[in-house]
């Protein structure tokens, strides 16, 4: 998929993050793919019917499902963090296929679905890690 500006800049974030929390390239990884899922990469505010529930931001966190406030989860250094700080929770999560550990993590509908992001998340970690 073709990204922004704005959604490299998103995934740019997720790096950052993950790096500031002691993470390494997978936790960015697992990250990425699963924002790509939820978001598209794409910092979404509330969006009515169009969305599940009161779900927002990157990871499409909820605020009334512990998250974080709406100006939290929509801040990509704090959603990418408390995504972080659930995946850190998984046990094993480091040699779990990648679906697996963002599904322990977000509890999707669709939990196959985070696998499909694996391999531009993975480019976009490679490309994006050293700068």
């Amino acid at each position: 998929m073709p990204l922004t500006g704005e959604q490299k800049a998103n995934a740019k974030a997720i790096v950052e993050a993950t790096k500031k929390a002691g993470m390494d390239e997978r936790a960015a990884v697992v990250a990425i793919a699963t924002a790509l899922q939820e978001s598209k990469l794409e910092n979404l505010g509330h969006l009515g019917d169009r969305n599940d529930h009161d779900s927002q931001g990157l990871f499409q966190q909820r605020p009334s499902s512990g998250w974080g406030t709406v100006e939290q989860i929509t801040d990509p250094a704090y959603s990418t963090t408390a995504f972080l700080k659930g995946l850190k929770q998984v046990d094993g999560w480091q040699d779990m296929p990648l679906t697996y550990a963002a599904q322990a993590v977000q509890v999707s509908a669709f939990p196959e679905a985070y696998a499909q992001w694996e391999t531009q998340a993975a480019d976009l970690v490679a490309e994006l890690w050293t700068k």
